[in-house]
């Protein structure tokens, strides 16, 4: 906050010339002073830190990884077009970040933290061998603390190529997700399942004294039900990511935006949802399981038939149905558009490779060969030719799966 209100003082004083200035109103820095940026900042920082107990109490590295926060937010500002930075109390800084640790920092059950010394904590998961801990951030959350490490490996990991059997996923609030292989996954009401109990414990941080014990009490519990529903969507979604991987070898989803769907009348349950934190544990667990993903073009998905390329027009969406009157072809609206997400992949991915047992007719993945080669697939582009043959699933009836 020192930092920030340094830096607003310096650009209040040159947003306009002296002598229009009100003496009473504006901080007045003489013009031979430089701009307050980090590098700045941080050596006014090791000279304070001689006279500020407080600030001698804390890592030095740790108050700089603040500083470049604080820098980080006014380069956003810039390039991002986002706020102004603003001052932020204590409780809203959750975690902060030790850029450098020792070697043989962690013990069995210890850790040890520069300027705290060795803390007891419970290890989720064994250090795999050769890697080295370079970085290690404490956050704060409603059930207790926390430490992330960051680790290193001088590896060379190959990317993942395009292969195997494709798979098009389409997202949606009615559905949380269509796959173009028929499934139909319902959408979890994660905040409905304990809506009762927060409006309740709401209502009752109303009557309380703000201040006292009995509010942070009362705060302390409904954090914990707010980190009870995060923690079992993302637990879902982890558990969706690795059934879609079971499912094909490569996935290609729709490059939305879903910031976009944070706003307007449906904003609380696209935010519920969470397809974005979706997407990315998506594509962390097909990078750790050798999938590929890729993203293609969102626009007209659920307008072009899947089977011969028809644009059939927009459609309302209470029409839940596609029917295209080209060919006739008719399933479930999100599943049509599935199938157009991942014939968009095969198209944009397919070139420059091989062709793969599956495109030339065999069934080396074990899954349905849902597609023809792809010189044959390219050459259908202009002729309007049925390029897929949809697989029947379940006797023409789409899959329903819900996990809870």
């Amino acid at each position: 906050n020192y930092a920030l209100r340094e830096r607003k003082d310096w650009l209040k004083s040159r947003k306009s010339p002296v002598n229009a200035c009100s003496l009473e109103q504006e901080y007045i820095i003489p013009c031979d002073v430089p701009y307050p940026n980090y590098h700045n900042q941080a050596k006014a920082l090791t000279k304070a830190k001689k006279t500020n107990e407080l600030l001698k109490s804390v890592n030095a590295q740790v108050l700089q990884q603040v500083l470049r926060t604080l820098d980080r937010a006014f380069a956003d500002m810039q390039s991002k077009k986002l706020g102004f930075p603003r001052f932020k109390n204590k409780y809203r800084m959750r975690s902060y970040l030790y850029p450098q640790m020792l070697k043989d920092c962690v013990k069995v059950n210890q850790i040890k933290l520069p300027q705290i010394g060795w803390v007891k904590f419970r290890k989720s998961r064994d250090i795999p061998d050769g890697f080295e801990i370079k970085q290690a951030r404490i956050v704060r959350r409603a059930s207790g603390y926390f430490v992330m490490l960051s680790m290193q490996l001088n590896v060379n990991i190959p990317e993942v190529q395009f292969k195997g059997h494709p798979l098009g996923i389409d997202l949606g609030l009615d559905k949380f997700l269509a796959t173009s292989d028929g499934e139909l996954v319902e959408r979890p009401r994660f905040l409905n399942q304990l809506q009762s109990k927060r409006k309740l414990l709401q209502c009752r941080l109303r009557n309380k004294k703000k201040g006292s014990n009995n509010r942070d009490k009362l705060n302390q519990k409904i954090a914990r039900l707010h980190q009870k529903s995060s923690d079992t969507r993302k637990d879902w979604h982890f558990k969706l990511a690795h059934h879609l991987c079971d499912q094909g070898q490569s996935i290609f989803i729709e490059d939305i935006d879903f910031r976009s769907w944070g706003r307007g009348m449906l904003s609380k349950y696209c935010l519920d949802a969470a397809f974005g934190q979706f997407v990315n544990i998506l594509k962390w667990i097909a990078w750790k399981r050798d999938v590929f993903v890729a993203e293609v073009d969102k626009n007209f998905t659920s307008q072009i038939c899947p089977n011969c390329g028809f644009h059939t027009g927009k459609k309302n969406l209470g029409i839940r149905e596609h029917h295209c009157p080209e060919c006739g072809y008719k399933t479930h609206r999100d599943i049509a558009a599935a199938q157009v997400i991942r014939n968009r992949g095969i198209e944009e991915n397919a070139l420059g490779h091989s062709v793969c047992e599956n495109a030339c007719g065999d069934d080396g993945t074990g899954a349905v060969p849902s597609y023809q080669s792809v010189k044959q697939e390219l050459l259908n582009v202009s002729l309007r030719i049925p390029r897929y043959t949809a697989p029947a699933v379940n006797g023409g009836v789409c899959q329903r799966l819900e996990i809870n």
